[in-house]
């Protein structure tokens, strides 16, 4: 017999999280700092899979046991972070032992009248995967910690006219350190220092098997799937690393593929088109153009 699917509970509101978890209300119905740095708030608590309608950004320092982010677990180590977009599927902990850090909610009713209402929709790690998480250093650990005091003390003792803007300007700094140490990240990680050999091996061996005729023109998130990252922590990578985006990296190939085959054999240009996963010669040709500034035609009579 197959075992049933957990119930997925959904929370709308900063208070109905605050009531599971055995809380207090929230002093901003639209914002809450959970502080467990003492260790006192118990995430067993949590159902084992709720889709929150704000967003959250956690700040752990120690967690015992595995987290559920997204399809899958992730092990946190000291000093990391995580980020969930409203409406992403997350849950509590297998064997939980104690945690400590924070955990930031917010609803994006926080943010209306702010540009980060629609800067923070910008930031890709809101969509990483679990094995995406950002790993902080002692320093970084210390920058960070500093911003979720400040925060706190915001909002635990410093309401007034000026709170709401504050707060807001702390948000987007730590959000801009995350996106800072993130590109630290894709530069110093062991596990990215192969990545270009791999995509290009990727990228040659999808030409090489003719999956094009079959499969279109390599996409992204087939890239991003067969290299076990999301599309866009793959692309934010890249970009990092290289200065061109996923999509850019399958551009510059099907370019250098294209040039192969229009000056080393004799096939036609809709041949060509229809060997690279183009639908419409047409659309191949304008590609082409847009790319090298000349027809294919053109470059395969200046080439001869």
């Amino acid at each position: 017999m197959k075992s049933e699917m957990p119930k997925v509970i959904k929370f709308e509101s900063i208070s109905e999280v605050h009531r599971m978890m055995g809380l207090p209300g929230p002093v901003h119905p639209l914002i809450s700092l959970m502080d467990a740095t003492n260790g006192q708030i118990d995430l067993g608590r949590l159902p084992s899979s709720y889709m929150p309608g704000f967003y959250k950004i956690s700040f752990t320092t120690r967690l015992g046991g595995k987290f559920r982010y997204g399809q899958g677990y992730y092990d946190f180590d000291e000093g990391s972070m995580l980020f969930t977009a409203p409406h992403q599927i997350v849950g509590n902990t297998e064997n939980y032992k104690g945690n400590e850090g924070y955990s930031l909610i917010i609803h994006p009713d926080f943010l209306q009248g702010y540009p980060l209402a629609r800067k923070i929709k910008q930031y890709g790690f809101f969509s990483y995967a679990n094995n995406e998480a950002l790993h902080l250093s002692e320093l970084e650990r210390t920058t960070v910690s500093g911003i979720y005091q400040i925060i706190g003390d915001e909002l635990n003792s410093r309401i007034d006219d000026f709170s709401h803007e504050v707060v807001i300007a702390q948000i987007e700094l730590l959000l801009s350190y995350a996106r800072r140490f993130y590109k630290r990240q894709f530069l110093t990680r062991q596990v990215n220092t192969d990545l270009l050999p791999r995509l290009e091996e990727l990228l040659n061996a999808y030409f090489e098997e003719e999956k094009p005729v079959v499969q279109g023109i390599p996409t992204v998130q087939y890239l991003a799937e067969q290299l076990n990252y999301t599309s866009n922590y793959l692309s934010d990578m890249l970009r990092s690393l290289t200065g061109l985006n996923a999509q850019q990296h399958i551009h510059q190939s099907l370019i250098e593929r294209s040039k192969e085959l229009l000056s080393t054999t004799n096939l036609t240009i809709s041949e060509v088109a229809y060997k690279l996963g183009f639908e419409h010669p047409q659309s191949f040709s304008r590609f082409f153009k847009i790319k090298t500034n000349s027809s294919p035609l053109q470059f395969r009579s200046a080439f001869n």
